[in-house]
């Protein structure tokens, strides 16, 4: 029952250092939607927004395409809206210094809904990388796949 949407993209692109497990801010017809799997990470990205009142900043994910959900009718959501990520306060002060260095930047790698059913996204710490350790990673995974085939 339990799905699990993972972003394969992120680990071809980057290096992925350290991740955290958060959760996510959802719509009834979102939660819906990434229950039946309805959910796209290969272009998301995490941003921190400041929050006026507070003089803090959130952890917000970019470019997470959830599908519509068919019997929400007129009441459905944006696909493509940024949402909330929720951290403690600890976790968020830990991401936002590695943020700032050079060459960082914080991907979602995997989406699931947990025991308890709610919705967790993993997020990672992440390096990029050059192109020719994206040819070793091709390299890698062509290696494994011949191995794989000629085991059967």
């Amino acid at each position: 029952m339990s799905q699990t949407i993972v972003n394969k993209r992120a680990s071809f692109d980057y290096h992925l250092l350290q991740t955290y497990t958060a959760g996510i801010q959802l719509l009834g017809s979102e939660i819906k939607s990434v229950r039946e799997g309805n959910v796209n990470l290969s272009d998301a990205f995490c941003f921190f927004k400041p929050v006026r009142a507070k003089g803090t900043e959130e952890l917000y994910v970019r470019g997470m395409n959830i599908g519509t959900f068919k019997q929400a009718s007129h009441y459905n959501h944006d696909t493509l809206r940024v949402r909330k990520l929720l951290l403690t306060k600890a976790e968020l002060r830990k991401l936002k210094s590695k943020a700032t260095e050079k060459g960082l930047t914080i991907v979602p790698v995997r989406m699931y809904i947990s025991e308890t059913g709610y919705a967790k996204i993993d997020i990672a710490i992440a390096q990029g990388k050059k192109s020719y350790d994206k040819r070793e990673s091709i390299k890698e995974r062509d290696v494994k796949r011949s191995m794989s085939r000629n085991e059967d």
